[in-house]
Parts: C-alpha cells; structure tokens; sequence
C-alpha cells in the first residue's frame, strides 16, 4: 500500500502519529503540488492519500485520473474540497477524523489582541528604536458581533464576557432564546455591523454563505472599528473586502484565511499597509494548527487507513 501525506508544510505528520503498525510505503509531500494536472501527476501512484483539510482540491477531475486510489482521507469531519459524489461512483471511500474547536477560536483572540493593543506595530516601533506612540483602545465595555454563533462562536463569545465586553450576535438561523441562554443579545444582520466595535466571522462555508457578507455591511461598519475572520475567506466577498482596506472603511483587519493560498507573490494581501491607511494582521491559514491538533488529525488517520485495510472503514464521508 502506497500512502500519500499532502500538505505537511511543517513537516509534522510521521512525528504526530505512530505509522509504523501500517505495512505501507509513506511518501510526505512538504510543498503545495499546484493546480489539478500537478495534483494528478504527482498523486496517480497512490493507493492511500490523507490530505490536510481543503489545501488541495479533489474535484472530479482530478480524482478521476487517480486510478490506484481507493481511500482518501481528510484531516476533520468536513471538506468542500472534495466530491464526494464522484468519489462515491469512482469507488474511492472518503473517510475524516476528529478536530478540536479550541485552536481556532484561540488564534481568533490572539488575532483581537493583537490588533487592538498594536503588538505588532509597537514591536516594529521598539525595533526601530522608539518608544510609545499610539493609545489602544479598551476591550472591556465594548461591542463584539459575532457572526455564527456555532460551536467557535459560542467559545469566543465566553472569553468576550470574561474581558467584560457586551457581546451581539447573528446568523441566517439564530434565535433570540439560543443566543440569550449563551448571555448574548440575538441582532439583525444590520445592526451587528452598525453597533459592533470588533466583528468576528465563524460561520461554515456553504452555498448559501458563500459571498454572504459584501460592500453594504462592510460599510456600516464604523470606520475606528475592526474585522477579524478565521473561518472562511469566501464569505467575506473579496473585492468588497479590499476596497474596505483600500479606501479605510475599517480601522483594523485580522485575517487567517484567504482567496488563495498559500499567498501568490502578487495577491493584494501581501502588499504593505498604506500609511494611516487600515492595519492589517495576517495569519497564514494557522486556526486549526496546533500539536495537539495535529496530533489528533494524524492518529484518527492511522486508524481510518488500519480500519479501510481490515475491511471496516470507520468515520467514512458520504454525500
């Protein structure tokens, strides 16, 4: 059996995991393969690939030149980037493994705080030799919105009130009842980004929240206010998006997710930010990257292949 890890950019898999109870041949790929012929030609030896969440695609197209391929494993319970239908006709068995929520909404607070209390423009500032020259503003008594109240959302919303902020909240589906038993206020879609002095994103990407978010709610955000999303990049409507920065509808733009990625040399998002203009702090796709993450995608994988092998595959993925 020939096993295909994709997307190990911190080389961490074979070290996360015990592979070695698998009678298997285990080949690491460190680097993103590209586009879909770079997919198909680098992957068509493989029995067995586990892929790191949506880095790679797995369109039909690809997975129908795969021919060896009968077992391809996800790293979470979820990933748009595969078709699971035509995996289903190709006789390709889909299996997931387990994720923790924590990572995620952890990198969404340091993505806040970092933002409001400027760590990495006053870092910058002391590396050139200066000292204090900006006032942050104060978390405690302000407005956090949330948009998704899920599982993430309701993990950032109990460390919003451990800091004292009022916390707001809204989704296609959300009630009043749900969102007043977690101590937040249930809100129009309107009012969230009118009222919220920091806006955070933790809806699930789907047909339906797919570009939800675009120019009218960017725009009835206050201008001292601040973006943060570690969800998805889709559901924030990119060009809308970078006309917010360009044109400073915000104060401050914390972002984990993008378009594309990794990031080409010429993406907008690499571009430095303009003086006064809105800060942006990037994060390179690290919500869910933690050892203990890892750790917990990698052993669930292992036992995702020992079960396919055994001929009882567990925690499979159907349409």
């Amino acid at each position: 059996m020939r096993i295909a890890i994709l997307d190990d950019y911190q080389g961490a898999a074979l070290d996360a995991a015990d592979w070695s109870g698998l009678d298997a041949d285990i080949t690491v790929f460190r680097e993103h393969l590209g586009d879909a012929d770079a997919v198909a030609a680098a992957l068509e030896p493989f029995d067995v690939i586990v892929a790191m969440r949506e880095r790679t695609r797995f369109p039909r197209a690809v997975l129908s030149r795969l021919g060896r391929l009968r077992l391809l494993v996800t790293t979470g319970m979820r990933n748009d980037s595969i078709d699971l239908v035509a995996a289903d006709e190709l006789g390709i068995v889909v299996c997931g493994t387990g994720i923790a929520v924590a990572p995620t909404a952890e990198l969404t607070w340091a993505l806040i705080l970092g933002l409001v209390r400027g760590v990495a423009s006053d870092d910058a500032v002391v590396r050139r030799g200066g000292w204090q020259t900006s006032v942050p503003a104060d978390l405690e008594g302000s407005t956090l919105g949330i948009v998704g109240l899920g599982r993430l959302g309701q993990r950032v919303a109990a460390v919003a009130h451990a800091f004292g902020m009022h916390v707001i909240a809204w989704s296609p589906h959300l009630t009043d009842e749900r969102a007043a038993a977690l101590g937040v206020a249930a809100v129009t879609r309107a009012e969230l980004f009118e009222r919220s002095d920091i806006v955070t994103i933790h809806l699930g990407l789907g047909e339906s929240t797919r570009g939800l978010l675009g120019v009218d709610d960017l725009r009835r955000m206050p201008r001292t206010a601040l973006l943060v999303n570690t969800s998805r990049a889709a559901i924030i409507d990119d060009a809308a998006l970078l006309q917010a920065v360009a044109e400073r509808w915000i104060a401050g733009l914390g972002i984990d997710v993008y378009d594309t990625e990794p990031l080409p040399a010429d993406h907008w998002m690499r571009k430095p930010d303009s003086p006064g203009g809105t800060r942006v702090l990037r994060s390179p796709h690290m919500g869910y990257v933690t050892a203990g993450n890892l750790g917990i995608f990698y052993r669930d994988a292992v036992e995702d292949i020992a079960a396919f092998a055994a001929g009882a595959p567990v925690r499979v993925l159907t349409s």
